[in-house]
Formats: structure tokens, sequence, C-alpha cells
């Protein structure tokens, strides 16, 4: 028989964010061999205008209760530290979408065959269009038709209907619609769209037809954080394609897709990993 014990074996992730000060570094690794933790990686970064510390851990060995650990760390780093001390591994999302398929047929593929840590709770759209191929998946579709009510109470049910499901982060997948404040506030830091655009450039409706008529060279695909200024909140994964004069904006759109997916798909497995942390109005992506 085992000996009984309050430890495991297991592999412990460790996010960080404070002010920065002399000796942070030295401090957490000294905290973690007291706990008999061994470093696997640690990158840290350091936004030397704004003074903020940021950090990412990752290490193995025999560890007490998690709120110990992060009491410990608490006492070496300074006042209001943020300390996360192994994140869900397994990210909740729910997926908003309108009438295009191609973004959110990438996700359910990839969570079919489980090929990366995150769980499609529901999905909903403001038009039927996808729940059939949804169905396929058995998920949840749940249509809101923007149509016949006013954008408040749109929103209104769109936002009870998130409520009913545990999430950790709400994917625009293609869903067109622009939200208000009071949405974007009631799911601060949580919401994450895929533009069609290599923002900044081309922000707003029709990004192909602006480049096309421009004669860009490259066109991209943006998903970033929303915020309540229209595709301007922080970003996450950014990805181009060269094209030329040849390109029809239909062409454009076309390929516009192939990254749109690419770049989606990046940006939530990097939150499944917890490999991406907010700085104010941008993001540092620990890759």
């Amino acid at each position: 028989m085992q000996p009984t014990t309050n430890f495991m074996q297991n592999q412990t992730l460790i996010l960080i964010q404070c002010q920065d000060a002399v000796g942070l570094v030295a401090n957490i690794s000294n905290t973690l061999a007291k706990y008999q933790l061994n470093i696997i990686t640690m990158r840290e970064y350091v936004d030397e205008e704004a003074n903020k510390f940021f950090v990412r851990v990752v290490c193995n060995g025999l560890f007490p209760d998690q709120t110990q650990l992060s009491n410990s760390l608490a006492e070496v780093l300074p006042p209001s530290a943020q300390i996360q001390v192994n994140p869900s591994n397994r990210k909740k999302i729910v997926v908003l979408v309108t009438k295009e398929h191609h973004c959110l047929a990438d996700i359910l593929v990839r969570q079919h065959f489980e090929t990366w840590g995150a769980e499609v709770q529901a999905v909903i759209g403001n038009y039927d269009t996808l729940r059939s191929f949804t169905d396929k998946f058995e998920i949840p579709f749940h249509c809101i038709s923007h149509e016949d009510l006013s954008k408040e109470d749109f929103e209104n049910q769109l936002i009870a209907q998130i409520k009913q499901y545990t999430f950790d982060y709400i994917i625009l997948a293609k869903f067109m619609r622009i939200l208000s404040p009071l949405f974007v506030a009631t799911f601060e830091n949580k919401l994450v769209n895929i533009h069609h655009s290599f923002l900044p450039a081309f922000i707003g409706a029709n990004p192909y037809k602006q480049a096309h008529s421009r004669g860009v060279k490259i066109i991209g695909a943006t998903a970033h954080f929303v915020t309540d200024q229209l595709d301007e909140g922080p970003i996450i994964v950014q990805d181009v394609r060269h094209v030329n004069h040849n390109y029809t904006v239909k062409d454009m759109v076309t390929a516009g897709k192939e990254i749109e997916r690419a770049v989606l798909s990046r940006a939530i497995r990097l939150l499944s990993e917890d490999r991406v942390m907010l700085n104010d109005y941008k993001t540092i992506v620990f890759e």
C-alpha cells in the first residue's frame, strides 16, 4: 500500500503578472524550489514603459495545495500581483456564428478529433443556417434572430443564452454583428473575434473590397480580443498571404478564408494553453 500523502506528481503551470522589481525571477525560483518544483520552462517579459512583469512557468515535481503555493508566491511578489496556478487545461468555449461555415467547421473538426485543449459548449447563431452542420457533431445550436428585435432586445436574449453555459471564452467565428459596449462589458476579456483583414488596415465591413480597390499586395486576418472600439482590441494572432493584380475580390475572399481559419485556430490554441496575457491594449504571447 502506498503511504497517504497530500502531495501528487504532476506538471504545474504558473502565470504571474505584477509590477516589475529587482529579483523577481530569483524570488519565484526560490519559492518553487522550496516546494521541490523543478522548472522546465520559464518565459518572462518586462514592459519597461509600464513597469510591468509577466512570466509563464512550467514545472514538475511534488506540490501541495495550489492555494498554499499561490500564497507563498504572493509573499515574495509586489502587492496586487496576479497569480494563477494550474488554470484549467481544457478551455470551454461558446461559438457565435452568422452564415459562413469555414471557421466553425475548422473548430468543430478539431474538437471532434481532440487536436487541442478547447471544448465547444454551444454554437449560437443569428441565422439558422449552420444548425444542421452543428448537429452532426452533437453540439447544442441556438438561433436568436436579430431581424425582428431591437439591438438591445437581441443582445439581452443573446446574453441570457450564453449565460446558460460555463465558458472561458466566447469565439466570434464570423459573427457579423457589431456588439454594444454593454455587451462587451458583460463579457470583458472573454470575447475573441476573427477579422478578415490585417488590422489596423481596412477596419469594418468589406475589407477585401477595400483591399482590392487599393491594389494591395498582401491580404491577411487578425484574431483579437473585442473592445468598445470596432476591430481595435488587443491582437492575439495575425497572418498574411501575398496577392497580385490578377486577384479579383472573389479570389481574395477565397484566399482570405484560408487565412482566417488558420489564424483563429492558432489563437484558440494559444488561449487553451494559457500562452496569452493581456497588457492593456496589447497582448503578451509566450509561444
